[in-house]
């Protein structure tokens, strides 16, 4: 039911239809909440099972601010209650700090980030904490509950313990590739070390997509049952893209960093040089190969990875470009073949089974394995 205070106007979630649908989705326990907005006033909280097999006595309460709301803690909300010691949890929005001092949990709000007492603003003066691991971007609230709780969180979806080391890498990934820049766009960082205004506006990111919930100045409506039912869709929307990236690193990145790795150890079996790579089974390869050089020390750099197109059955040599961001390669293909193809480019490479090299040299193809090969040799020698 509702409970709101007349002098706080603080709205307790206390049986908010927040249902979560657990269902299989690969080796996952966690689902996306399906918010069913029909009547909110009377919809409950029902689960099915949750991350622990530990009853809880009784509900844990989070705070967070009323009011316009942002994709920090609305994602922030969303991830600590995926956790054992919050699951499932009351959402109680308000600024009242007497109402803040008595809760399990806050965030973005009450100027206070002490993990000890789950406290977790970031908006304090003289706050200036970051996630680490070589990243340097201010927190945001988000940042700072996927600090506390994220190996948690992505341990129970490996369902393996915390420490385990393939927890650490998706840990890391996930804040890379998603949860940096929420901390950043909350706290006004520019993406790039520029005076000149951007060449065009984007609107279509997650933050950007979570403030248009807020309600609208021309809604008639403007009452705390509805800023908070429009809450609850926002956290929803960040919440679900929030276990699409874990997900994704989880049942995709995970083991495609897998078999770069053993690609990587295995190099020097297919040319003594080493710069030359074979991928056994096609996969995104070159975010992973940066990071394995890096990692490994592997010096000389390689130069190309070698794959079978599934469509066509034939294999590719694609050069390895200077950087993860950047078109140039580290020695693309020979000047002399780029542009031709079929017998003309077999006879110019003295290789049977060509079949085209990309004008700009990135890319070569021949009907085998075996050509492939024989392409990537002759390119590293001329």
């Amino acid at each position: 039911m509702w409970a709101v205070s007349s002098t706080t106007k603080t709205l307790l979630f206390t049986n908010f239809n927040f249902n979560f649908h657990f269902h299989k989705h690969n080796h996952s326990h966690f689902t996306l909440p399906l918010l069913l907005m029909s009547n909110p006033k009377t919809a409950r909280v029902s689960t099915s099972s949750s991350p622990s097999s530990t009853p809880h006595a009784s509900l844990r309460r989070v705070g967070t601010h009323n009011g316009s709301f942002h994709c920090d803690e609305a994602l922030g909300c969303f991830m600590i209650r995926l956790t054992r010691k919050f699951f499932n949890a009351e959402i109680i929005r308000t600024r009242d700090p007497q109402v803040l001092e008595g809760l399990d949990a806050v965030l973005d709000v009450g100027g206070v980030y002490d993990p000890a007492r789950d406290r977790y603003d970031h908006h304090q003066k003289g706050f200036e904490e970051v996630f680490g691991h070589g990243f340097s971007t201010k927190l945001s609230s988000a940042g700072l509950v996927y600090k506390h709780f994220g190996k948690e969180i992505i341990a129970n979806e490996l369902k393996v313990d915390e420490e385990h080391q393939d927890v650490n890498y998706i840990y890391l990934a996930v804040y890379r590739s998603f949860m940096e820049a929420i901390d950043a766009v909350d706290n006004g960082i520019n993406q790039y070390d520029t005076d000149q205004p951007p060449k065009y506006v984007n609107n279509t990111h997650l933050s950007s997509r979570v403030g248009r919930f807020n309600l609208d100045w021309t809604d008639a409506d403007q009452s705390s049952e509805k800023e908070n039912e429009a809450f609850h869709r926002a956290m929803a929307l960040a919440g679900s893209e929030f276990l699409d990236s874990v997900r994704f690193h989880v049942n995709s990145w995970l083991p495609a960093r897998s078999i770069v790795m053993e690609t990587v150890a295995a190099r020097q079996t297919v040319d003594p040089s080493g710069e030359i790579l074979v991928l056994k089974k096609f996969c995104p390869w070159k975010l992973h190969l940066f990071e394995l050089e890096k990692e490994m020390k592997i010096d000389p750099p390689i130069k190309y990875v070698l794959y079978e197109d599934e469509r066509s059955k034939q294999w590719r040599v694609q050069a390895v470009s200077v950087s993860p961001d950047r078109f140039e390669s580290r020695k693309a293909l020979p000047l002399q073949w780029r542009g031709l193809r079929d017998d003309v480019l077999s006879k110019d490479a003295g290789i049977p089974g060509c079949v085209f090299v990309h004008m700009s040299g990135f890319i070569g193809g021949n009907q085998t394995f075996e050509g492939a090969l024989a392409m990537a040799k002759a390119a590293l020698k001329l």
